[in-house]
């Protein structure tokens, strides 16, 4: 079994020169591909890249990246906005003569955004190339990692769909070989609620009619067709747990159809043996198709 969950978390590190930095990689379940970036300023170039890596290795799920830099050794510059710096004083001074204030301490003034200037040096574009490069080898690197997170979960969740297929096939077999569909127990049925119409109607049906009603009544009761279709159904869905692709679209409709034939089962059920296997049936349909959400 070969199924991909869309949850999964990695995590990739790198370094070049004096920048050294970390992907963070997580998904959740979604409907279609959503890839949602957090990236340091000034390195939006590397956006485009991103997604098309993130589309080689993930087709569906909200995948939410993000990356950070440090470049601490880097030699950034701090230099003092004296512009900034002033007006900053001349506001200090007008709230003091206006409210008696202690005057302003230097901490508090270098506090103030805008009056210290960290200033990044500046890289050639061969080097910003390479660092961009560096740094995609290595959120390769971590969405290999998030494909190996998301398949382990996947085996899991292939077992539990395994198991969940096993009990609708029980099921289904109690209802196929229930007593209640044997031929003896449906006339018994059919007799006892001819004779209830005949004593509430004293007699007055006609029989040829009442013969065609008996036969209508056989034919809606039957449910050989929907077990036929939910035993298709369970083919189908073992198959695609063995398949190699994105799968998860296909066994929601699936879930669906199961459901959609369990629905019909039920509405048929004219024993109570019948309606309990339903019903089960039902809950075990809701769960597989709870779990299918999750697979790729």
């Amino acid at each position: 079994m070969t199924i991909r969950s869309m949850t999964g978390f990695a995590r990739a590190e790198g370094s070049l020169d004096s920048a050294s930095w970390h992907w963070e990689i997580r998904s959740v379940n979604g409907r279609g591909l959503d890839v949602r970036l957090r990236f340091p300023s000034g390195l939006e170039y590397v956006e485009p890249r991103v997604r098309e890596a993130v589309a080689r290795h993930v087709t569906r799920g909200s995948v939410n990246i993000t990356l950070v830099v440090d470049r601490a050794g880097a030699g950034a510059e701090i230099r003092l906005n004296e512009t900034a710096l002033a007006q900053v004083m001349q506001a200090a001074e007008r709230i003091r003569n206006l409210t008696d204030a202690a005057p302003p301490r230097v901490d508090g003034l270098i506090a103030i955004k805008g009056v210290l200037d960290i200033i990044e040096p500046q890289d050639d574009p061969e080097q910003q190339a390479a660092r961009a490069d560096a740094m995609l080898v290595s959120l390769e690197s971590g969405l290999a990692a998030l494909v190996t997170a998301r398949t382990a979960e996947g085996n899991r969740l292939a077992s539990v769909l395994a198991g969940q297929l096993a009990e609708i096939e029980r099921l289904v077999e109690v209802v196929r070989t229930s007593p209640a569909r044997t031929p003896q127990a449906i006339e018994e049925r059919l007799k006892e609620q001819v004779r209830r119409i005949l004593d509430a109607g004293a007699g007055s049906f006609d029989p040829g009619r009442l013969h065609q009603e008996a036969v209508l009544l056989a034919t809606r009761a039957d449910v050989a067709e929907e077990l036929q279709r939910l035993d298709s159904h369970i083919g189908a869905a073992r198959e695609l747990l063995a398949d190699d692709g994105a799968v998860g679209r296909k066994l929601d409709f699936l879930a669906q159809e199961f459901n959609r034939e369990a629905n019909t089962l039920c509405s048929k059920a004219s024993d109570i043996d019948i309606t309990r296997a339903g019903l089960a049936l039902k809950q075990v349909i809701d769960q597989l198709r709870e779990q299918v959400q999750n697979i790729e």
